[in-house]
């Protein structure tokens, strides 16, 4: 891997959906950009977590799965031909508003006038459940914390614990192709309503078994094979759920790495913004999407889409700070000429 020099207008730190999309709000006020990302590839967690999981609340899209949404801002943001740095971590930050520079572990440096933070859960991890003899389960693949190929499961007999977007999401998304039991400690789903309606649905016709209110216990089988999940009730009541595999969707861990000693206002793990312009404590450095953290916060996809063109917006005066901005709507404006 060869390390790159690169002069441009902002530097976006993470290459998920709302990173990409930064590319085209930023791009349509004539400001270069350029993707650094500790991943291999673009997309975030939609490309490396879930890249068949259907997404639900995209404007115009009544379902899309994330691999194709990925797909299609990269079609949107082509026009702009943004560089990309991938699989590297950006490990330092130095200067003002105007002219910052940036460099990676890979010992790439970016000079920008401003950067743009849309890491979504910095360097995230899943948080597992602590059952004994899990790495054995992990290495096999009968315990897994997302799904890369829904097909994969088809015939199975799959237990998925949790209670949030990702279980509802996934259940429903199997229900179809495998026999899914849902482990969930209490009655209620912190996920979407109109998901956890079909969930309950579905779990009344006899398509999926919800088995509630219990929690994981212990895994059984041998050589990493599963052959059952003992699942436990707070009133110590047991019982066995024979299984394939195990989807264990207890969230993400949060590591801002050293972006955490940049000297911005964090609030658990999360940085704090100005919600008019997502701008951080740290003047000319933004953050938009999961990362981003201000009162009545959704961290919703859509919500991130709509910080990147606030995000935008208030780094032109930095970016071009002689040009007054006349917003015109894209159907008027369409989009720049490269």
């Amino acid at each position: 891997m060869t390390a790159s020099l690169i002069e441009t207008d902002v530097a976006i730190v993470g290459a998920g959906p709302v990173g990409l999309f930064a590319v085209f709000e930023l791009g349509m006020l004539r400001i270069r950009s350029v993707l650094i990302d500790a991943l291999a590839e673009t997309g975030g967690q939609c490309a490396a977590l879930y890249p068949e999981k259907p997404i639900y609340d995209i404007p115009a899209h009544p379902a899309i799965e994330a691999a194709d949404l990925i797909a299609k801002l990269e079609q949107q943001i082509a026009p702009f031909e943004a560089p990309r740095l991938l699989g590297r971590r950006v490990t330092g930050l130095e200067g003002a508003a105007g002219g910052f520079t940036l460099t990676t572990d890979q010992g790439d440096t970016v000079r920008a006038k401003a950067v743009v933070l849309a890491a979504g859960a910095g360097a995230f991890g899943p948080n597992r459940p602590p059952l004994d003899g899990l790495a054995a389960y992990e290495a096999g693949g009968a315990v897994q914390y997302y799904v890369r190929r829904r097909d994969a499961l088809a015939g199975k007999r799959v237990v998925i614990a949790g209670g949030g977007d990702s279980a509802v999401d996934w259940a429903l998304a199997l229900a179809d192709i495998a026999k899914v039991s849902v482990v969930h400690r209490r009655p209620k789903f912190r996920a979407a309503p109109e998901a956890a309606a079909r969930l309950e649905e579905l779990a009344r016709v006899g398509q999926i078994e919800l088995i509630i209110p219990y929690q994981l216990h212990a895994l059984h089988g041998a050589g990493g094979v599963l052959e059952s999940v003992e699942v436990a009730s707070l009133e110590g009541q047991h019982r066995r759920l024979p299984a394939d595999v195990l989807l264990a969707f207890f969230g993400l861990s949060m590591d801002l790495g050293p972006i955490a000693g940049w000297g911005m206002a964090l609030e658990r793990s999360h940085v704090t913004v100005d919600p008019a312009t997502c701008q951080t404590s740290l003047p000319g450095v933004f953050a938009i999407g999961d990362v981003a953290a201000y009162p009545g916060k959704l961290k919703l996809i859509l919500q991130g889409f709509s910080e990147a063109a606030m995000a935008a917006h208030a780094i032109h005066p930095i970016v071009h700070p002689d040009q007054a901005l006349h917003f015109e709507y894209s159907t008027t404006k369409g989009v720049p000429a490269a």
